[in-house]
């Protein structure tokens, strides 16, 4: 397929793409998914087509341009003040845990660190759709749950960052990890600075012409300009991304400049899923069996603790912190995105990962209410067994 002309594959793959993520829709299965298990079946055709990668790279970089749009300065600060305790047991529990358990069982520190970003946020995707069509987005739980996908998609970009630097030939040292922070810090106060003292400013003008043909060009440009930045100065597209989409939001038109994108955003990003499918051969089977079944019963265990004690933390009660818990397991394109940056053994590792911890999270998530409301009745009698025993 690589021989075709440019414009057929890209109508081919399009189409591709409507009739998968169709199936996705009848079957009630993530269609992150489908595309990732579409790119696998077709890896030998498609592997090492560039076109197909650069699209990738513009999906990832579109999709993290309306993540940053939805965080205006204020809401950053509002939602880290909330929700930082359940954040840090969240990173402590799904980051900490599974990169122990790879440096535990012999691997470098940048494997394990890898691993641990792999293994850490919850699917965005999966989760709010799952969210929507489960009807439960008015439920107690759902705030907190969207608050916590919310800190976890202010971390992934820095681990991103931190990951795609050892790519230039870094290792992970703790003066390599200085250097790199401060110049995090530099590019964010950057952002922030312009933000403020130039979009801010420039509410008006958007306004104003936010309908125009002009204004998509002015809105990509930022976001591929700041995203091609940040790859200049050894950092991620990612960062570079999120950090234009939240400098756009002071001009206080985030929505209308999302509804402008959604559409380029729908395009571009099943390549990105699709690209990493072509990149998980399971022709050797999968590397390093007892990690993976260690991290993906951890998976379940690390997200169920986190929404459980974090909810309480944010003042649920015991029932429904424990349906949040059950809420949170499903893996998908934060952990697809990082495993995209690792070495072959680590992306096949990855893969199988997000495709069973997504499926299992799927299943979680519908089964909640249920199981939720089992644990909250065994508690019940087995607290009423001690307080008869007691008198």
């Amino acid at each position: 397929m690589d021989s075709l002309p440019f414009l057929l594959l890209a109508g081919i793959v399009l189409i591709t793409f409507f009739g998968a993520s169709l199936t996705s829709m009848k079957i009630k299965v993530p269609s992150v998914l489908v595309f990732i298990l579409l790119g696998i079946v077709l890896a030998g055709q498609l592997s090492h087509n560039d076109h197909i990668h650069e699209a990738a790279e513009i999906g990832i970089v579109f999709l993290f341009f309306i993540v940053g749009l939805e965080f205006p300065l204020i809401r950053m600060m509002d939602v880290g003040r909330r929700i930082w305790p359940a954040g840090l047991l969240d990173v402590a529990l799904n980051f900490g845990v599974p990169m122990a358990f790879a440096t535990w069982l012999g691997l470098d520190l940048l494997s394990g660190f890898i691993i641990g970003s792999v293994g850490y946020a919850t699917s965005s995707s999966i989760t709010v759709k799952m969210l929507e069509e489960e009807k439960r987005l008015a439920n107690p739980e759902s705030e907190f749950i969207l608050g916590l996908l919310i800190f976890e998609d202010l971390v992934a970009p820095l681990l991103v960052t931190f990951i795609a630097a050892t790519q230039g030939g870094g290792e992970m040292t703790a003066g390599f990890a200085g250097l790199l922070t401060l110049k995090i810090v530099l590019f964010v106060a950057g952002a922030v600075l312009i933000a403020f003292f130039g979009f801010r400013r420039m509410s008006v003008f958007v306004g104003r012409h936010i309908q125009k043909d002009f204004m998509p060009l002015f809105a990509a440009g930022i976001a591929l300009g700041y995203a091609g930045l940040a790859l200049w100065l050894g950092l991620s597209e990612i960062l570079g991304a999120f950090l234009a989409g939240v400098m756009l939001s002071e001009t206080g038109k985030a929505h209308d400049l999302e509804q402008l994108f959604m559409p380029l955003r729908n395009i571009m990003l099943p390549f990105f899923f699709f690209w990493f499918g072509t990149t998980v051969t399971l022709g050797e089977g999968v590397p390093m069996p007892i990690l993976l079944g260690l991290c993906v019963v951890w998976a379940v265990a690390g997200k169920l603790l986190t929404g459980y004690f974090g909810g309480r933390i944010s003042g649920l009660t015991p029932k429904i912190a424990a349906r949040a818990g059950l809420s949170l397991v499903a893996r998908g394109e934060f952990s697809a995105i990082i495993a995209s940056l690792a070495a072959p053994q680590l992306r096949i590792f990855s893969g199988v990962y997000v495709i069973v911890t997504a499926m299992i999270g799927v299943f979680l998530f519908q089964k909640a209410p249920a199981y939720a409301n089992h644990l909250h009745e065994w508690k019940k009698r087995r607290k009423a067994a001690k307080t008869g025993q007691s008198a």
